[in-house]
């Protein structure tokens, strides 16, 4: 049977000879009610704290539930990130890499047409230099052999005509007129001075 604090101070008892003093008696059993009454506040008290301290307790464990679920789905996050990371770093390496091949044959390339090219153009200079040695030295040999075949343009006239007469046919043959002559007679003398130009 539970006992509250009320039931002992108004508890009684039954009084025999010699008994004990009611007063006292009564005096104890409200002193011990109200230090029953204080522990059971007491005991209320810590009841309500540690149902406090329960509840904060328990928010705390689903605090630490949540920062743990928090942290894992972090390093996933951040182990996702790191090997896409990692991927795409390969990826643009062997990107560049491959860029780099191709910009350095491409480099390569045009360096040895270049090159060609420039063999070409010496080639071509070198043919072009030689053409012309030989069209210059073509020309330096007409303009020397021109000064033998023609004629002197300071040719004599008189002496001319006295050429031009000493050639001429014997009477005894058909002479032709004086004109018709002249005209045959005068390639026959110039062909032979274009021959002879010292004559």
């Amino acid at each position: 049977m539970r006992i509250a604090p009320i039931d002992i101070a108004h508890k009684s008892f039954n009084r025999k000879v010699m008994g004990l003093d009611p007063n006292e008696v009564a005096s104890f059993l409200r002193d011990l009610a109200d230090q029953m009454e204080e522990l059971i506040r007491e005991r209320n008290s810590l009841k309500e704290i540690a149902r406090q301290k329960d509840i904060q307790l328990m928010e705390y464990k689903e605090r630490d539930e949540t920062l743990k679920a928090t942290l894992a789905t972090a390093t996933k996050m951040s182990d996702q990130i790191r090997i896409d990371a990692e991927r795409e770093a390969k990826l643009i390496i062997q990107d560049s890499t491959q860029k780099a091949e191709l910009v350095m044959r491409d480099g390569r390339d045009n360096l040895k047409r270049l090159y060609q090219e420039i063999a070409d153009l010496k080639k071509l200079r070198m043919q072009f230099e030689a053409n012309m040695r030989a069209l210059c030295s073509a020309h330096i040999q007409m303009v020397e052999s021109s000064h033998v075949s023609m004629p002197d343009p300071q040719i004599n006239l008189q002496h001319a005509a006295t050429v031009m007469s000493a050639a001429a046919p014997a009477p005894t043959q058909a002479a032709p007129p004086a004109g018709q002559q002249a005209v045959a007679s005068a390639p026959s003398s110039a062909n032979a001075r274009f021959r002879n130009p010292t004559a």
